[in-house]
């Protein structure tokens, strides 16, 4: 007889911001920019920089343990680990390792997760699986990127956009029909060169020519890439409403990925949601990569915006090129 799966959800929630901020008019000193170009193109007023002493690890372990605090979980009862992040502290060992022994979850399996800005709702569907099925009963989930040791800082075109931070999801079994109630990810591979860091794995190892081409910081065709996501934002969220049985209209609030105030308008527009159901962030942090929405899901927790029972819609876009959408029947 075939075992029932759990309906399983986010119980706890928390990020991690360094503490040293990059402005616009900081930029305006580095390269040929103005704050008005950066406001008008992106949204962004400034972002965060991790310390010399930080490494992706270091900031998600702070989310973890805010997150597990939150919930009500210790780290001995965590069960699995999953890190979304593409600035790893290093090949080897992969930073859920790290953050593992960091916060002692001596019990947990840890493994890290790479799909870029999408990351995050690429592991929430990991660990929903694997609570549903019964197979883990707590899932650690840590989304923290410290994009600006992969930023060029002599490129103005990509420079503006990012910045560094950490957030940290606890899921576990809730209530039937609470919780996740739809996920939709796909990608396609074929737009892997719009968005990429060309060396540094084993097609191009790091030699003195990669690193004289800044070939191991982030290069991105940008206007491919913002038509990609202004039709993608929609089009999954629609895709994720239909397979959870719900219309837009159903929709309490959307937490989308903070990478441009104009991709994210066209999401609003495709769900026809005003103004009022969506949070933003993105003006004080820039473009985090995975961490992104979890670090934007967490305040917005804070500030009352999102309440129990309410029907919440994650989407994201990233590097891959891959996509991602979550509709979630809010149960904290």
């Amino acid at each position: 007889m075939a075992k029932s799966l759990r309906s399983a959800g986010i119980v706890g929630l928390g990020s991690y911001l360094p503490s040293t901020r990059i402005t616009n008019a900081d930029l305006e000193k580095m390269v040929e920019t103005t704050d008005e170009w950066i406001m008008k193109r992106t949204g962004i007023k400034e972002r965060r920089r991790a310390s010399p002493e930080e490494a992706a690890s270091d900031l998600g372990t702070k989310a973890a343990l805010k997150a597990l605090e939150n919930a009500g979980v210790t780290p001995a009862e965590v069960d699995l680990i999953i890190a979304a992040t593409i600035t790893p502290d290093s090949l080897l060992p992969a930073t859920a390792c790290i953050i593992q022994d960091n916060i002692k979850a001596e019990k947990a399996a840890a493994f890290d997760l790479m799909a870029a800005c999408s990351g995050f709702l690429y592991a929430l569907a990991t660990a929903n699986n694997y609570v549903a099925t019964g197979m883990y009963d707590t899932v650690l989930v840590v989304a923290t990127e410290v994009l600006t040791r992969a930023t060029n800082w002599q490129d103005r075109g990509t420079c503006i956009l990012f910045g560094d931070g950490a957030g940290a999801a606890v899921v576990k079994a809730v209530e039937e029909g609470k919780g996740f109630l739809s996920f939709d990810l796909g990608a396609i591979g074929a737009g892997g060169d719009l968005l990429k860091i060309p060396a540094g794995g084993s097609r191009k190892p790091a030699t003195h020519e990669t690193v004289d081409k800044n070939e191991h910081y982030i290069q991105m065709s940008g206007n491919e890439v913002y038509k990609f996501a202004v039709k993608i934002m929609g089009d999954a969220s629609l895709k994720a409403l239909e397979k959870a049985g719900l219309d837009r209209k159903d929709v309490d609030f959307l937490v989308p990925h903070q990478a441009n105030t104009r991709i994210i308008d066209a999401a609003l527009k495709r769900l026809e949601l005003p103004p009022e159901k969506v949070y933003l962030n993105l003006s004080n942090y820039g473009n985090m990569s995975g961490a992104s929405i979890p670090v934007a899901l967490d305040e917005t927790v804070k500030k009352g915006l999102i309440k129990t029972d309410d029907v919440v819609i994650l989407v994201g876009f990233g590097g891959g090129l891959t996509w991602g959408a979550c509709v979630m029947r809010w149960v904290m």
